[in-house]
């Protein structure tokens, strides 16, 4: 396996989500319809899909709240575009984690959740250079 093919996060307004994750910057797909919405992000597909219906998918109880062991990420170009999208989050309504700041291992980052709860990193890390769309220089 060489490759994430799609990351879907249940939901619970699938409407007020989608609207929340175009807001930040995703572009919604054409194959969005009423019951799923499909962000194109590099190689990765971002879908978000009712939470309900997910849990029923995956045959478990939809119950659940916290932290899940699990963060997303984002990593961005610069600190001033770690401000500009946490700034974006906040003025929308999303939750600010924790506030941007320089970190131990030298880079800089916060913490949000969306309406749902699902908790994305914002970083800028001076170590690994980032393209314009959020591509990580990994590859050595």
């Amino acid at each position: 396996m060489r490759a994430i093919s799609i990351i879907c996060l249940g939901v619970r307004d699938l409407e007020a989500s989608s609207r929340f994750y175009e807001e930040i910057g995703f572009i919604k797909s054409e194959k969005s319809d009423s019951s799923i919405t499909w962000f194109r992000t590099g190689s990765t597909v971002l879908t978000l899909y009712p939470w309900t219906s997910l849990a029923q998918d995956a045959l478990v109880p939809e119950t659940g709240t916290g932290f899940r062991g699990v963060t997303l990420a984002l990593n961005m170009q610069s600190k001033e575009l770690v401000n500009k999208l946490i700034e974006s989050v906040r003025r929308i309504g999303g939750t600010i984690v924790k506030e941007p700041k320089p970190v131990f291992w030298g880079g800089y980052s916060s913490y949000f959740s969306d309406p749902d709860g699902h908790i994305w990193e914002v970083a800028w890390n001076p170590f690994t250079a980032v393209d314009e769309v959020g591509n990580l220089a990994i590859e050595k």
